[in-house]
């Protein structure tokens, strides 16, 4: 655990209350690739009894009896279904770049505000979010890459 782990878990535990009370209830842990997003979010999921979603294994399972039309129609509502499932109010998702996959054709920002009405997720965002509300994933010029003014969640920066 880094000596930043607990500064920013107690930063989490501490915003939660207001988040559940947000129209969307969604909190975006923002960081680059190796900012220690995710030993951050397991020692939250240990410290508060919260599930833990790998994004990209759990759904990838479920999209592989679909067809290749199928997956953009039915990915949000597998999340959503998946989500459901867990038990609290709380759900951590991490490894979500599945939901940036062109061929999905989905807006992730978008579905994951939508799947924040019944619970309170917290996500790994790997990307960057600047002093102008400015929420990025990924490169300019690459295929999953998004940009996000004033995005519509709680932002907990990593360096």
């Amino acid at each position: 655990m880094s000596k930043l782990s607990p500064i920013k878990i107690a930063e989490i535990e501490r915003l939660l209350p207001g988040i559940a009370r947000q129209y969307y209830r969604l909190a975006l842990v923002v960081g680059p690739t190796g900012s220690g997003k995710t030993p951050l979010l397991k020692d939250l999921c240990r410290r508060q009894d919260i599930p833990y979603l790998n994004v990209n294994l759990t759904i990838s399972q479920r999209l592989l009896n679909l067809t290749s039309k199928e997956r953009p129609l039915r990915v949000r509502r597998l999340l959503d279904d998946v989500i459901g499932e867990q038990s609290g109010d709380v759900v951590v998702l991490d490894n979500i770049e599945l939901l940036f996959d062109p061929a999905l054709h989905q807006d992730p920002l978008v579905c994951l505000q939508v799947l924040s009405r019944n619970k309170i997720i917290v996500v790994a965002w790997s990307g960057t979010y600047d002093e102008k509300k400015v929420l990025t994933y990924a490169e300019p010029g690459h295929p999953e890459y998004r940009r996000y003014e004033r995005p519509e969640a709680t932002i907990v920066t990593l360096p």
